[in-house]
């Protein structure tokens, strides 16, 4: 542990009351000119201490700073972020970081945040509109036993533990829209990226990317995501803490990926049925080069939509844009 953190956790430890510089010095063996420069550099990272010439130093908040420290704080995980939380400032997307990490044999549980993207992507190609400061960016890397056409069950796995995340830290009436979608009265509030990379017929690992819009305001949105898009801020009409839905996200997120190496994917894609409301719905799919329209029959066991179009005939889709056609 470093001197910095070694005193935020003296800090926090005697939080509510002033702590002199000088027991801080004496506790951590370092000067009261080193006990300062920390304190600093926690301002510098979004704790709120105070400082008084007299009294030295009193903790009142802690950072809102997506930090490894502060995640792990009370993270009940036995293999996610538990060796490797990377954080940046800024980068150009979560995913890619986490793809570099995994080919340099990152181990599995790897956790890459980051407080703003530059290049962040959705499903598509699409760009994924990633504020500083205002949401969650986030990557995992998985290293399942799985062939290739078994990855896509990972999608429907993470979209399940951010659904279910969401509905246990807020009263939003959260659904999932296949994919990997989740949304609120119509509206995306976050978003999945799964990819994958293979070695002959198997998995070498699978980074599953979740953005979720958290504290950004509806004004703040482009304006040709305005209509479609949504935060938890907007929907509850103040700031929500990141860190504790980051920190319920990779539990949940964990525990669904062990119930699925234990049992199989059929609970987590009965799960999954529970949290969407598309079997039965008449929908309109868009594909690369053309769309169909139909009936939702099912979702099968590789996370395929199965769709009766128009004529009849019955079609397996694995991905594309979904709108619903009623109610």
């Amino acid at each position: 542990m470093s001197s910095k953190d070694q005193l935020l956790v003296y800090l926090k430890e005697e939080k509510g009351k002033w702590v002199s510089g000088e027991s801080l010095s004496r506790k951590m063996a370092v000067t009261r000119s080193a006990v300062w420069k920390h304190i600093h550099r926690l301002k510098e990272e979004g704790y709120v201490i105070e400082s008084s010439r007299k009294k030295g130093y009193f903790f009142r908040q802690s950072s809102d700073l997506l930090l490894a420290h502060e995640i792990r704080e009370g993270l009940e995980t036995r293999v996610f972020g538990r060796q490797d939380i990377v954080y940046f400032q800024e980068t150009d997307s979560t995913n890619l970081r986490a793809k570099s990490l995994a080919d340099r044999g990152a181990p599995e549980g790897t956790v890459v945040i980051a407080e703003s993207q530059t290049e962040g992507r959705g499903r598509r190609g699409r760009t994924w509109f990633s504020p500083a400061g205002e949401g969650i960016y986030v990557s995992v890397i998985l290293r399942p036993a799985l062939s290739p056409n078994e990855a896509s069950r990972l999608t429907l796995l993470a979209a399940v533990a951010a659904a279910e995340t969401l509905l246990h830290l807020t009263s939003l009436n959260v659904r999932i829209k296949w994919p990997n979608d989740i949304m609120v009265r119509g509206k995306k509030l976050a978003g999945i990226l799964t990819q994958v990379s293979t070695e002959m017929d198997a998995v070498d690992y699978i980074v599953v990317g979740l953005g979720i819009n958290v504290n950004t305001p509806l004004k703040d949105f482009p304006d040709d995501l305005r209509s479609s898009a949504t935060s938890i801020q907007a929907e509850m009409n103040g700031p929500f803490p990141r860190i504790s839905l980051l920190r319920l996200y990779l539990e949940r997120f964990e525990d669904r990926y062990e119930m699925f190496k234990q049992s199989g994917f059929q609970p987590i894609l009965e799960r999954w049925k529970e949290l969407s409301d598309i079997i039965g719905k008449k929908i309109r799919v868009d594909l690369l080069n053309h769309h169909c329209m139909g009936e939702v029959l099912d979702i099968d066991q590789d996370g395929i939509l199965i769709l009766r179009d128009q004529d009849g005939t019955l079609q397996r889709i694995l991905s594309g844009n979904v709108t619903l056609l009623d109610g």
